[in-house]
């Protein structure tokens, strides 16, 4: 099997609906990760056995990207809680604030459309890369 064939019937397998409804159940993010490596076992061996050392770099790449998205989600969710908290306290001294926050499925909506495009364009860069190596070979 090809790498893309691999990567997206990993992606298939990777529901991002599927993914937060088990957050939402309360299972942690090694038992999701855990459960999807279990039931793509075969696949993911055989991907790992079909990379070479300059898609190891890319997908380090990858990582690191992902954990920078982290990072700023979670310095975003830190500004806007910090920012309840002032509001709060104003509000006890009997100002009122104008609410100026954007909604919960705004945002969600946009986290979740940014992360996939991100992982399209990985997808698709560890197979354009796969695919030229053995065009050249």
């Amino acid at each position: 099997m090809s790498i893309s064939k691999i990567l997206n019937s990993l992606e298939k397998s990777w529901e991002r609906d599927h993914i937060l409804l088990n957050i939402k159940k309360g299972l942690g993010t090694d038992e999701i990760v855990n459960e999807f490596l279990v039931k793509n076992e075969r696949q993911i061996k055989e991907l790992n056995s079909l990379l070479r050392p300059e898609d190891i770099d890319l997908l380090n790449q990858v990582e690191k990207l992902s954990t920078c998205e982290s990072k700023l989600i979670n310095e975003i969710k830190n500004l806007n809680y910090l920012e309840n908290n002032e509001n709060h306290h104003i509000l006890i001294h009997g100002k009122i604030v104008p609410s100026n926050r954007v909604s919960h499925n705004k945002i969600s909506s946009f986290l979740i459309n940014w992360s996939n495009k991100f992982v399209v364009i990985a997808l698709l860069t560890i197979s354009a890369i796969a695919l030229s190596k053995q065009a050249w070979a």
